[in-house]
């Protein structure tokens, strides 16, 4: 075995911001990243497999024998917020696209969730062009013109959370090689955290706040441990202090939720607090018990709200874990979104998201996601009503919360019913959705509900499930592989075509999540490498 220098090759074509992102420090930077911690990476993934078939066995997930004294121990705190990060009662969620990160900045919100995870299709161009509007953005030079109207930030703009993909997900621009000369795509975790930290981590402690993260799809503690390595790494090469990073974990699979106190503890010197990021939950239990049978099956989607048993008993347990830690407890992102051309629709999304941030704010959460400008002083009003002057409310113990593993896994709870309308209804928000994606948009605005990869994945998941459960609808109808053939059909019909639409693909990646034999385990994984880097590469060839 002959040994080489370590490095990070760009694959990808030069787009807007390669010169200003793509640096050779930069690159050295998260060419270390690589080499300290992708191996690791590689056996956490491993073990998911592990997981997930264990499952699908008959294992229930429950909490760790091996980490009860980290539980019962009353001692430890986490570091808690860092500056800029006390009042988090709202946060507004967003691509980092030009004019949306511009809106999100003046929007009036205490956080700004940059997200290159699940509102982003991570094109080349939006990676690489997020990464180059973050650090405009934290520059203050990211004034732009477009369509004849002027984007300019405002004096005060929100503390920048910035969210990085998660560690399942490969960027295949970007080419590893290690001492071996052994080849790999990048990790897009390592990459997008890497190159967001290596050019704003100092700029961003001089404006008085910091690097900050939320990190997704954490499946345990295990993978906190090593996210907490990788910012340990990156402070000492960049030469910051120790515990300037701070974290946000999204506790978005059902492993995760039995391994709150642990991944707290595991990132103690660097973590902010814990997110109720509800869909992605939703998604990571069908997924995780597809196959289980008569209790497992979830009803429509429009009925798994956050006030169903099992629903409840998770965010619960959330807001006790956080505040018992000093850490703070966010709420998650309700799908309704105004309209400005109908004002019912949007009364009903004021109404609909109000119901849900009080029920949030009641529970002892500190803050709350939304995803529509216009819905900031919906939720400010109703935190407002709750803090008053305070910034939150971790000081609120909820010592009265006793969560079983029983309770979290209590999927019975939100009852069976499956409608002809919920099947439909699934087909034709993956379909558009997908189609979305395809053509670059992550965050999709579809029938007055905000649509990412993570609803997407929900509405796929159910339409698999419920096929190899051979569900039958409240109107009789049983769901059969033949069944969703003609109501995909349908949907087609009636879609709303446009030159440059997507929908021959987007049926195509329906059909590989969603119908096929096998399950698979996301359905952005192919279809990234499908269509936005393999066909993209052959249509250069062929221009070429």
């Amino acid at each position: 075995m002959y040994t080489t220098t370590p490095g990070i090759e760009i694959t990808g074509p030069r787009v807007a911001g390669t010169d200003e992102i793509l640096t050779p420090e930069a690159l050295a930077f998260v060419t270390e990243l690589h080499t300290w911690f992708l191996g690791r990476r590689h056996d956490l993934l491993l073990a998911r497999q592990v997981r997930r078939e264990r499952f699908a066995n008959g294992l229930d997930p429950d909490f760790l024998a091996e980490t009860a004294a980290i539980r019962a121990d009353p001692s430890w705190r986490v570091a808690g917020a860092g500056p800029g990060l006390a009042d988090r009662r709202t946060e507004i969620t967003g691509p980092t696209d030009r004019k949306m990160a511009v809106n999100a900045l003046n929007s009036g919100a205490q956080v700004w969730l940059a997200d290159l995870e699940d509102a982003t299709s991570p094109t080349w161009e939006n990676i690489v062009g997020g990464q180059l509007n973050l650090a405009d953005a934290i520059r203050r030079r990211i004034d732009f013109t477009a369509d004849g109207k002027e984007y300019r930030l405002g004096t005060q703009t929100p503390t920048i959370v910035m969210r990085p993909r998660g560690w399942h997900l490969a960027e295949k621009h970007l080419r590893f090689t290690d001492r071996s000369g052994q080849r790999s795509p990048a990790s897009a975790s390592l990459v997008d955290f890497g190159l967001y930290a290596f050019h704003n981590a100092q700029r961003l402690i001089d404006t008085g706040t910091g690097p900050y993260f939320y990190l997704p799809k954490l499946e345990g503690h295990l993978e906190a441990r090593l996210w907490n390595d990788v910012f340990a790494f990156t402070q000492s090469y960049l030469g910051i202090a120790q515990g300037t990073i701070r974290a946000t974990v999204l506790i978005e699979t059902i492993t995760a939720a039995f391994e709150m106190d642990e991944i707290l503890y595991e990132l103690r010197e660097h973590c902010a607090g814990l997110n109720a990021g509800r869909w992605d939950y939703i998604f990571s239990i069908i997924k995780n018990f597809r196959t289980r049978g008569e209790g497992f099956v979830l009803p429509d989607r429009a009925r798994l709200t956050m006030a169903v048993p099992f629903m409840r008993s998770y965010t619960e347990l959330l807001v006790a874990t956080c505040h018992r830690r000093g850490a703070h407890a966010i709420g998650g992102m309700s799908a309704f979104i105004p309209n400005r051309r109908d004002p019912e629709v949007t009364e009903r999304a004021f109404e609909q998201v109000r119901a849900d941030k009080e029920r949030e704010a009641a529970a002892g959460f500190d803050g709350s996601w939304v995803a529509h400008p216009d819905l900031i002083p919906v939720c400010r009003a109703v935190f407002d009503g709750v803090l008053g002057e305070r910034p939150n409310q971790v000081d609120r113990r909820r010592d009265d919360v006793r969560v079983t593993a029983a309770e979290l896994l209590d999927f019975a709870s939100a009852g069976s019913v499956v409608t002809d309308a919920g099947l439909r209804g699934n087909v034709q928000i993956a379909l558009r959705y997908i189609d979305s994606w395809l053509r670059g948009v992550g965050a999709a605005a579809i029938d007055n509900l905000m649509e990412d990869a993570a609803t997407a994945e929900i509405s796929r998941s159910q339409v698999w499930q419920w096929i190899h459960q051979g569900t039958v609808t409240a109107e009789g109808t049983r769901i059969t592989v033949e069944r969703v053939e003609a109501v995909l059909a349908d949907v087609l019909a009636g879609l709303p075509r446009a030159p440059g639409d997507r929908f021959a693909d987007a049926e195509a990646v329906f059909r590989e999540v969603a119908l096929a034999e096998r399950y698979p385990t996301f359905l952005t994984v192919s279809a990234y490498t499908r269509f936005l880097v393999h066909q993209r590469s052959e249509r250069a060839t062929q221009a070429a």
